[in-house]
């Protein structure tokens, strides 16, 4: 494949090779480094001039280092002429803060979402987005992927016939009930309250959940305690199994651990958008790889071809 050039910075190289190895194409060599004064700089040192160019970088810890990294690349590009520049972000943690729930707080998804495009961004591939209206916030084309694919082929090795899954919360619901469709299973909602970024409550859990068997949904899992509060619930209600996933495994502050050491979860779930250390990784844990979704994006982008054709659409995408 030609006139394509495929970077990464810090965050993921893993991800970035494997992409490029689906694609066919060398991954193209960059260099990040720091001044004495604390300054990053990147340089690209494969040729950019009038190519399509991809800059791999979901924004995992430390996201504000890995930020920056992204921008400086997207000047760099710009600056050798590319021809287009696309962003290949698989996990976009300033989702997160896409309301004003509190006053004189920042709206952080919009602010970097227009950081990026203003660095020389041309358009964004992501997945997962933690709200869909986050899609809005950019100015420039957004490609919306999601891992529901890939986590129904896994879960299909299963007996399938008494399988709930449930979202943690009514805004995971849609999600959950399009995945439930894709495995041909009945859905759950659970009632949640958030208090405070690691304190939430589960009051109830809407939809049929006893004597079945439970895969817990949900978008991403950080430090894990809405999984944790979700499962007290479903122990009342007296599930068949239980099996979590999710697309993105941030598992911050110790997370997979206390979530691998409930005997009654069978397994867990996630891919590889974002790097889960080895040493941190249970017996119970399947990560499963996005490379080639992203591979064949990539390419559809480059070639100009439907890339909606290639993802079943959630509704609302």
């Amino acid at each position: 494949m030609r006139d394509i050039a495929v970077f990464t910075g810090s965050a993921h190289p893993e991800l970035a090779e494997e992409i490029c190895a689906h694609l066919g194409v060398p991954l193209s060599p960059s260099r990040v480094s720091r001044f004495a004064n604390d300054c990053l700089e990147v340089q690209l040192q494969g040729n950019c001039r009038e190519r399509d160019v991809f800059l791999v970088q979901p924004l995992v810890a430390p996201v504000q280092e890995h930020l920056v990294e992204l921008l400086l690349m997207c000047d760099a590009a710009r600056g050798a002429s590319a021809g287009r520049i696309a962003v290949v972000m698989p996990h976009y943690s300033y989702a997160r803060s896409d309301k004003k729930d509190a006053p004189r707080i920042s709206i952080g998804g919009r602010l970097v979402a227009d950081l990026l495009v203003s660095a020389g961004a041309g358009r964004v591939l992501t997945m997962t987005l933690h709200s869909p209206q986050v899609h809005g916030f950019f100015s420039v084309p957004v490609d919306h992927l999601h891992a529901l694919r890939e986590l129904a082929a896994h879960f299909r090795q299963y007996d399938l016939s008494r399988t709930t899954v449930v979202s943690p919360d009514l805004g995971n619901a849609k999600e959950a009930a399009a995945f439930a469709r894709m495995i041909g299973a009945q859905v759950a909602a659970g009632a949640k309250q958030r208090f405070a970024d690691d304190r939430v409550s589960i009051s109830s859990v809407i939809g049929e959940v006893a004597g079945r068997d439970v895969i817990v949904l949900d978008d991403e899992i950080a430090k894990g305690s809405t999984v944790l509060e979700l499962l007290q619930r479903l122990r009342e209600l007296g599930p068949r199994s239980i099996r979590v996933a999710c697309t993105h495994g941030l598992f911050a502050a110790g997370a997979l651990k206390r979530l691998g050491e409930q005997p009654d979860v069978l397994e867990i779930v996630c891919t590889n958008t974002v790097p889960v250390p080895v040493e941190e990784r249970t017996e119970k844990l399947r990560v499963l790889s996005i490379a080639p979704a992203f591979a064949e994006a990539v390419r559809r982008i480059h070639n100009g071809e439907s890339v909606s054709a290639l993802f079943d659409a959630l509704p609302g995408h």
